[in-house]
């Protein structure tokens, strides 16, 4: 993926949780995912909200990396497959620290019901 247009090789990530989530009163995750061309965090299709798929869908920014430790996977949106990719600029997972599903303080004790 070295030099393919939608990859940024040196913007970093969002932060250390879905922005749209931690924009909310409410919003949880169970996996991150990180855009490798702006840096976008959020949630997993598993998660309730599926924020990362929707980044996809409304910037065309088609490739994603998991954002979780010791994962460095990419995920492409346009042909729906799993591709090889780089090194981005750090970090590049969440904190181990950070439990999954996050944040603790707004995941539901039924949260495996909510999930996609």
């Amino acid at each position: 993926m070295t030099g393919i247009q939608g990859v940024n090789t040196t913007v970093r990530p969002s932060g250390a949780g879905c922005a749209e989530c931690l924009a909310s009163d409410d919003g949880w995750w169970l996996h991150l995912r990180r855009c490798a061309e702006c840096g976008h965090v959020g949630c997993c299709d598993s998660s309730p909200a599926q924020h990362a798929s929707r980044h996809y869908r409304e910037t065309g920014h088609r490739y994603m990396q998991s954002y979780e430790p010791g994962e460095e996977w990419f995920w492409d949106f346009e042909n729906q497959e799993a591709v090889r990719g780089v090194v981005l600029a750090g970090p590049t997972s969440r904190p181990e620290s950070q439990p999954s599903p996050a944040p603790a303080d707004r995941v539901p004790e039924d949260w495996q019901q909510h999930l996609n």
